[in-house]
């Protein structure tokens, strides 16, 4: 057996027949992830996989680098009720984060959810949570194995005593609590044998739950007779009038819609319906509903309604806070009585203060240039919780006191050992894409870096969804930096980096916009001198994989490795799998023959040719994944493997975890094994040595 050269495998003849296009599919039996055949063939891939990366060079160093630097954990974003100050922490050993609490910045730090404990194997994970408006009790949803789908439990914080109420089906619910506490509304998605089969993953509806009663018996409260394909955001005001469902089909627009609670069934009044924009944000404080949206506005504004009387026309609306030519407003919160705005400016955060009337305040200082990672507060209370991150900052968190202007980190970790960021440079740079368009892009690399033109360089990047990516913190980054790595990250068209119109110029019929814009990022780094073809890799997750596979696909002579994770890549069928038909409205639908037209341009499994030379690509999965069905990978894997003219020189790998998912929950031991794995396939492909 060698380490990942051409591979034999049963191909069937089967050819679909798409608005009178042929289409082959020779792999389609790998779509049945439940059958022997596919389970035997991935079990051996999946060996020899581990042969190969086993061999790889200074494999143990890495590991043991690696195990250094996750080891230092993470603190995540703070959420303020009551005063309270509620937030997660992982730290040394542990697999997961735990959910902690405390009174006021000054308070003791106590545990209050602790998902380790419930798996020996950190197999459990926490996947959302949200406190009571008065911190007295904590709803939040627990997973395993990474599939996402959450039991909603409720715990009093004072004693951890966890309620009888168990909800199950909750995914990534939105839970608004009323203003006492007892009860609450939320999402969650149909009982399996309630709808067909094919609609069990979507039909998310709004319920309303009272704590202790039966959770069968639940009314719903929202949702029928909308698009089974909604994606449903609540909102209960801090008096308990008003309730607000915003309703997102895909990552473009949006509907919003306002209820009086304090009129026994009381009807749902259209605040804004079947507008091509986005809405969101949705807050009512004095009456008056506010929201975050780009009509008119592609870099973003905040308008105000009357919830009390009828919606006005849209062009009515007043403007609380303006759009700017400079910045993009990516969302806000109030807290102290103020509007507290997170903006974007050529991808970094700032933070802006402007009173409720909208006038504008002082802007807030950040630690440096970074990214905020969340953002709370409490309408009436003083304290501000805010998450942050940057390339050499791991996530942190810090709480400013808004009547006094002082900040204090938040249960602050140790540094990562033996790396010192005062070494590293971090420069943002322009280029032009195919069609002249300037891309920025962050670039990380040692201050004493002299361009040679031979530097092994990671080139990453999204280009999807509204996506923002800024400067955020890799836990592997210091040891590449170490070894001499560059790390590239451009700004590609179809993220949010720069509003509404960047997005729009990187999806549907666009989306080959991002694919341009990640070639052109590649050329300009060997251009100005920074790496080659042969020292650079190339690495992208979810929609980040499809980029990565396009890449590999269109342009293979530009790079040397590829790390492909969770990837979508089967373009034409994508959509009849799992949660994926949430992404038509980004991608478009091959049931559609324009959409067919795009889809099948650039789908990667449908551009492989024969013979072709590829990079020596790494493609991996989660067998439980809730979101990219695996079988993209196992499709994409065994044609490049058959394809593929370089055999050995340039290896096709897949990896696929049994007991993971799309990438969230996993243990800290699963992290260090797949970090090996990934960097140290890299390493062996650009000849890094670790040690």
């Amino acid at each position: 057996m060698d380490r990942g050269g051409t591979v034999s495998i049963r191909r069937d003849d089967v050819v679909d027949t798409l608005h009178g296009v042929p289409v082959p599919d020779p792999y389609r039996w790998l779509e049945d992830g439940e059958s022997d055949e596919t389970r035997a063939w991935t079990a051996s891939q999946n060996a020899r996989t581990e042969a190969a990366l086993a061999a790889a060079p200074c494999r143990s160093a890495l590991v043991a680098r690696l195990g250094e630097l996750l080891r230092i954990g993470t603190v995540g974003a703070p959420t303020v009720r009551g005063g309270r100050l509620f937030y997660t922490k992982r730290e040394g050993n542990q697999n997961q984060p735990i959910l902690h609490a405390r009174d006021g910045i000054d308070g003791e730090e106590r545990t209050v959810v602790d998902p380790n404990a419930l798996d020996a194997a950190g197999l459990a994970s926490l996947d959302w949570w949200e406190p009571s408006p008065d911190g007295r009790l904590i709803a939040y949803g627990v997973s395993r194995d990474g599939d996402e789908w959450s039991t909603l439990r409720v715990v009093e914080v004072d004693t951890g005593r966890l309620l009888p109420d168990a909800i199950d089906r909750c995914r990534y619910s939105s839970l608004a609590w009323l203003p006492d506490g007892g009860g609450f509304f939320y999402t969650r998605y149909p009982t399996p044998g309630t709808v067909p089969p094919d609609q069990e993953e979507y039909n998310s509806h709004a319920f309303f739950h009272r704590l202790g009663a039966d959770p069968a018996a639940d009314p719903k409260v929202f949702g029928e007779g909308r698009p089974p394909q909604d994606m449903i955001v609540l909102h209960v005001s801090a008096d308990g009038r008003w309730l607000v469902a915003t309703a997102f089909e895909g990552w473009a627009r949006s509907d919003v819609f306002l209820r009086d609670l304090t009129w026994e069934d009381g009807p749902w009044v259209p605040i804004v319906e079947g507008v091509d924009a986005r809405f969101d944000g949705a807050v009512v404080v004095d009456d008056r509903l506010l929201l975050r949206t780009d009509l008119g506005a592609p870099n973003g504004r905040i308008v105000a309604v009357d919830a009390t009387g009828p919606a006005p026309e849209l062009e009515r609306w007043p403007t609380l806070v303006p759009e700017r030519t400079d910045s993009i407003l990516d969302g806000f919160v109030l807290a102290g009585g103020r509007i507290v705005a997170h903006v974007l400016e050529a991808a970094t955060s700032r933070l802006r203060l402007y009173g409720l009337d909208g006038a504008p305040a002082e802007e807030m200082a950040l630690p440096g240039l970074g990214s905020v990672t969340g953002l709370d507060g409490e309408a009436t209370g003083t304290l501000l919780g805010v998450g942050y991150t940057a390339f050499v900052v791991p996530p942190s968190a810090f709480v400013v006191d808004l009547a006094t202007g002082e900040r204090r980190a938040l249960s602050p970790l140790p540094p990562a050992p033996g790396f010192d960021p005062e070494t590293v440079a971090v420069r943002q740079v322009d280029y032009p894409s195919k069609d002249g368009t300037t891309i920025s892009m962050f670039l990380v690399h040692r201050a004493s870096l002299k361009l040679t033109g031979d530097h092994p360089t990671v080139l990453t990047g999204y280009g999807g969804f509204n996506v923002s990516r800024g400067p955020a913190y890799q836990p592997a980054l210091p040891a590449w930096l170490e070894r001499g790595g560059i790390f590239a990250l451009p700004n590609l068209r179809g993220g949010g980096e720069y509003g509404e119109a960047w997005h729009r110029a990187g999806m549907r019929e666009k989306k080959q916009n991002v694919f341009d814009d990640f070639h052109a990022a590649a050329e300009w780094l060997i251009g100005e001198g920074y790496t080659s073809p042969s020292n650079l890799a190339i690495w992208g997750g979810s929609n980040g994989g499809l980029l990565v596979g396009a890449a590999i696909t269109q342009r293979p002579e530009l790079f040397r490795a590829a790390v492909c994770a969770v990837p979508l890549l089967d373009m034409l069928r994508y959509h009849l799998f799992r949660i994926a038909r949430l992404w038509v409205p980004e991608y478009g639908s091959a049931e559609e023959a324009d959409a067919f037209a795009w889809l099948h341009a650039y789908s990667p499994y449908h551009r492989v040719e024969a013979g072709a030379c590829y990079p020596a690509t790494l493609i991996t999965t989660g067998e439980q994944d809730a979101r990219v069905d695996p079988l993209h990978a196992r499709k994409m894997t065994a044609l490049l493997q058959h394809a593929t003219g370089c055999g050995f020189d340039r290896p096709i790998l897949l990896r696929a975890e049994t007991r993971a998912g799309h990438g969230a929950g996993k243990p800290l031991a699963k992290r260090v094994e797949e970090a090996s794995d990934l960097w140290g396939f890299v390493g062996w492909q650009l000849g890094v040595r670790w040690s």
